[in-house]
């Protein structure tokens, strides 16, 4: 028995050792992910969460599609979620859009926390990698901080719509409104976007404050991380100035104030050409303060819940070209969302200025943008433009369905949205496979997607080649 014990622990050794000399943070983490779509997966085909008559509506990739989307919490879906899965499969998918919003080491190293267990250096680099940190320090804190102000936020949102529910009549019954209450929450938190009921949420239509509310909770889901713990940190510093204890004076962060920047501006922006565009078409039968409410809620939305309250077909051409690029652009990076990221587009448009300016550094806010910030996000634009583009062009070859519903799919696939003008279904498998690898990559991120295949060791050659101008333009 020793024998075997002594050569298990010998391989177990050999292997670890060559994990950490091999196989990078970005390929373990990309591996769980895989690890958890398979998981999910087989628990999909268990009875427990299946409706009776639901074992010949779906095909085996039809529930890989589902899996995926699920783990990267996208939305899409081939079939219709409430005639397939019961309501303890509805509890199965709001366990894995934790899991996959908040990502699976925030999740794991949060139960470490709350065991009292040791987090280990390896552990805490895993951790900096999937949530796409710069760095080790205060990791853990963040994680501590971040996953207990979402999951009271769905708590607390999740207990108010319930009673919202049941008193607005809604609902006719409390598990009901209990059930859908916590959904709702959850969902717009986790920006899942998937619809249980057939209608998303459609029936809140006209139910301004409601929709206000769901709003904010797809704020805090797609604003970021760094942005909750920074917000955190500066209600602690508030308390100790006042009690008079505070001594250095509180600074938010440069990431923090770009990503509230952008969000800011992709937001009203948004909100402003949605509501020109249709406030006089879809709108036109709405209040002026509805028209603006429904104009924000698909300015919020689009940059990843996926939530709707109508059928896209409604909408304007030009309005889904609209939807297509904040789809595109998705949320803060650090956060459940996807897409090129907030603070991409940002530094894009700032570079763009400086160029303009004649400037040859970015500088915003008292700070200046690395040169590497400024490359990354170069390449993680240009190639994901490329990618959804050829992606576009593939599938209008290989589908027959109309550009613009392509282009939405596409977009918010990678955007890993959920929105769609109803042609996932009737995509062919070539088509099901393209847009599930777009939302495994949006869920991942682009760079990540590169640096993938990058050996975990990178040789500097030490020198460098002389420069020579080439003519632009």
């Amino acid at each position: 028995m020793d024998h075997y014990k002594r050569f298990w622990d010998l391989k177990a050794r050999k292997l670890r050792h060559f994990i950490a000399n091999n196989v990078s943070s970005i390929q373990i983490i990309v591996t769980y992910y895989v690890i958890m779509t398979v998981i999910s997966l087989i628990l999909f085909y268990l009875p427990l969460f299946r409706e009776p008559d639901s074992y010949g509506q779906v095909t085996f990739m039809d529930m890989l599609f589902m899996a995926i989307s699920t783990v990267s919490v996208t939305g899409l879906s081939t079939f219709d979620i409430n005639s397939v899965f019961n309501d303890r499969g509805v509890i199965l998918l709001e366990v894995l859009f934790q899991i996959g919003g908040l990502g699976i080491m925030m999740i794991s190293t949060f139960f470490f926390i709350v065991s009292k267990r040791r987090i280990s250096l390896k552990q805490r680099q895993l951790i900096m990698t999937d949530m796409n940190q710069p760095r080790l320090s205060g990791i853990v804190r963040l994680i501590r901080i971040t996953f207990s102000m979402l999951l009271v936020a769905q708590l607390i949102f999740g207990a108010f719509f319930s009673i919202y529910f049941m008193v607005q009549g809604h609902y006719q019954s409390w598990r009901d409104a209990i059930f859908y209450g916590f959904y709702q929450a959850i969902s717009a938190v986790t920006n899942s976007g998937f619809d249980v009921t057939g209608d998303s949420i459609t029936p809140f239509a006209h139910d301004y404050f409601f929709l206000i509310c769901i709003m904010f909770l797809i704020f805090l889901g797609g604003i970021g991380f760094p942005v909750l713990m920074d917000f955190h940190e500066w209600l602690h510093y508030k308390l100790k100035r006042k009690k008079g204890q505070a001594r250095l004076p509180f600074r938010f962060s440069l990431f923090t104030k770009i990503a509230v920047l952008a969000f800011v501006v992709l937001f009203v922006g948004g909100t402003v050409i949605i509501w020109l565009l249709e406030k006089n078409h879809l709108f036109s039968d709405l209040s002026g303060f509805g028209a603006w409410v429904n104009s924000a809620f698909y300015s919020m939305t689009t940059r990843n819940a996926g939530l709707q309250i109508h059928h896209l077909t409604d909408f304007q051409v030009t309005t889904l070209i609209i939807f297509a690029i904040l789809m595109f652009i998705g949320c803060s990076p650090s956060s459940v969302g996807g897409g090129i990221r907030t603070t991409t587009m940002a530094i894009i448009g700032l570079y763009m200025f400086a160029f303009l300016k004649s400037e040859e550094n970015i500088n915003i806010f008292g700070r200046r943008i690395p040169e590497i910030d400024i490359r990354k996000s170069v390449v993680v634009f240009m190639l994901s433009m490329s990618m959804c583009f050829f992606a576009i062009i593939f599938l209008t070859a290989t589908e027959e369905e109309p550009l613009i519903a392509i282009i939405v799919e596409v977009c918010s696939a990678f955007g890993t949205t959920g929105l769609s003008l109803g042609i996932t279904a009737d995509l062919s498998g070539v088509g099901q496979a393209v847009i599930a690898a777009l939302m495994f990559i949006g869920r991942i991120g682009m760079l990540y997607t590169l640096l993938l295949f990058v050996p975990k060791e990178t040789r500097d050659l030490g020198y460098e080649y002389p420069s020579e101008q080439i003519i632009i333009g």
